[in-house]
């Protein structure tokens, strides 16, 4: 009876811990601003068709601090890997030092996939996606809403958990949204740093959303 008394005092110890160090890693994101110390490595993770589009349009606005940039698409997507290369060849004119890379993990969640087959497929995402982000360690997670982005960005998080590196994770809801967040907006606005959006009426309704405007 002690015995199990104290295993249960120590899972609930554990547990406490973890959510204290989960609130700090995500409360001291805040007050990052990337850019200011050097080069930042920006893990990109580009969803297919509009995501696609409104993700490059994202990448147009950032300076070349942002570099190296690592992609990440869907193992089923195929048409923006051609898309990014062709983004990266025009940016690499203005820029001779442009470095890019592009990698490929399994897809969360196929459109109307049932909810059973969804959690074994996060899960294997999950499981491609913890060597590759503890692998680049990059300093900020960049995604739009594909439902890819979500074991990136909880892998990301978990860096910080373990005390390895502070990942900042950056949110650019759908222009589609307008009224309501996509569920993976749902899942990830708790645990962002900077959860963006392009509509007020988003703003209005979520209090920590930053109000974009159109990316256009």
């Amino acid at each position: 009876m002690v015995f199990l008394v104290g295993v249960t005092f120590a899972i609930l110890l554990i547990c406490l811990l973890f959510i204290i160090r989960l609130y700090i890693v995500v409360k001291s994101g805040s007050d990052s601003q990337p850019g200011i110390k050097g080069p930042v490595t920006v893990l990109v993770v580009a969803g297919s068709g509009g995501h696609t589009s409104e993700i490059l349009r994202l990448m147009e606005c950032l300076s070349a601090a942002y570099t190296p940039r690592h992609y990440v698409i869907a193992d089923t997507d195929g048409m923006s890997e051609e898309r990014i290369c062709t983004f990266e060849s025009s940016k690499q004119h203005s820029n001779s030092e442009s470095q890019f890379t592009i990698f490929r993990i399994p897809r969360s969640r196929e459109v109307h996939q049932s909810w059973s087959s969804s959690l074994i497929s996060t899960l294997n995402a999950l499981w491609y996606s913890f060597p590759l982000v503890f692998r680049l360690r990059p300093d900020m997670v960049l995604c739009n809403g594909p439902g890819t982005c979500v074991p990136l960005c909880v892998t990301g998080l978990l860096l910080g958990i373990l005390g390895m590196k502070k990942v900042l994770i950056v949110y650019v809801e759908s222009i589609c949204r307008v009224q309501t967040l996509s569920l993976t907006g749902k899942i990830l606005y708790p645990i962002s740093d900077y959860f963006f959006v392009q509509w007020s009426s988003l703003r209005d309704r979520y209090p920590k959303s930053i109000f974009l405007g159109k990316i256009v």
